[in-house]
């Protein structure tokens, strides 16, 4: 039986052209690999910046070596271990009368003059910073007054006249500080250096510090926590304590200045001038202990705690 014929889709074994509908648009074929993107030029800017990260992390991880080496040779001490031996070893200078540069201490302000204002009651007048404005007279030039505030009613007449008498007045900006303590109804003292920005430092402790610090005196970690902490034994627990804290305060001061002249070694520090300062306050001198009468007999041979000592009169 015939069947119909078709037309042939091979011929001599090549694929016959297909003609294609010219109605829709052309695609490029999907198998076919894509060109790369041309490649874009580096800023020279980056370059440099990713080559100097590169070299701060080399340096980092040198520094990171080091200190990693150092501390392997050093040895944790025994928690027992009597640190008055420590302090004999502490490289500090005495105060001297050069003076530290005030301008890196305090920051430099062109044309003005830097002022340290406290607020102070004179019912318990904080003998320790009197003492330390005398020591910072031997220091700088220092610009002295004193002012009696609205809300306290009279003030002794020696407390007026703290600070002696400035006869002769140099212009302002030939002195290097300004020092203006207020008599005012205040429930413990206030000090201001920056009176736009700061906030207040309370406590005579506190404001002892800032002024010592004032002498550029440079201590080691060890000695600096105990000078903090004898201020604060001297504040916390010698002047606001029971008995029976002032008791174990005057023993452990006594104990103290038997191995050393001074409560932190052999040089005057701020931990003396609080400590001081709190024994007269208080009424304890009289029943203090040998060393610590001895020692307070050398605080009273300086000029500056003589000079306090008299308002006391």
């Amino acid at each position: 039986m015939p069947m119909y014929k078709v037309r042939p889709v091979h011929g001599a074994g090549a694929v016959l052209a297909e003609q294609l509908p010219t109605c829709m648009y052309r695609l490029p074929s999907v198998h076919r690999r894509p060109e790369p993107p041309p490649q874009e030029e580096v800023d020279p800017s980056l370059e440099a910046l990713e080559s100097r990260q590169e070299e701060i992390l080399k340096r980092l991880y040198e520094l990171k070596s080091a200190v990693d080496g150092l501390s392997k040779m050093i040895q944790t001490p025994d928690a027992d271990l009597d640190v008055t031996n420590i302090i004999q070893t502490d490289e500090c200078s005495p105060l001297t009368t050069s003076g530290a540069d005030l301008d890196l201490m305090l920051g430099k302000d062109y044309g003005a003059l830097k002022d340290i204002v406290i607020n102070a009651n004179p019912s318990l007048p904080p003998l320790s910073l009197l003492v330390l404005h005398s020591l910072l007279c031997e220091h700088y030039k220092i610009l002295s007054a004193v002012h009696t505030h609205s809300s306290v009613k009279s003030v002794p007449e020696s407390l007026l006249k703290c600070f002696g008498e400035q006869t002769k007045q140099q212009p302002r900006h030939e002195y290097q500080l300004g020092f203006t303590l207020i008599w005012k109804d205040v429930p413990k003292p206030q000090m201001k250096f920056s009176i736009q920005t700061m906030c207040p430092i309370e406590g005579e402790g506190n404001i002892a510090r800032f002024l010592f610090s004032l002498f550029g005196q440079k201590y080691n970690a060890v000695t600096s926590t105990l000078i903090d902490s004898w201020v604060d034994t001297a504040i916390f627990q010698l002047k606001e304590g029971s008995t029976k804290e002032k008791g174990a305060v005057l023993r452990s001061m006594n104990a103290a200045l038997g191995k050393t002249p001074w409560l932190v070694g052999n040089e005057l520090t701020v931990a003396d001038i609080v400590a001081w300062s709190v024994l007269q306050q208080t009424g304890s001198a009289n029943a203090a202990p040998a060393n610590v009468q001895k020692w307070m007999k050398s605080c009273e041979n300086l000029a500056p705690f003589s000079s306090v000592m008299k308002l006391l009169k």
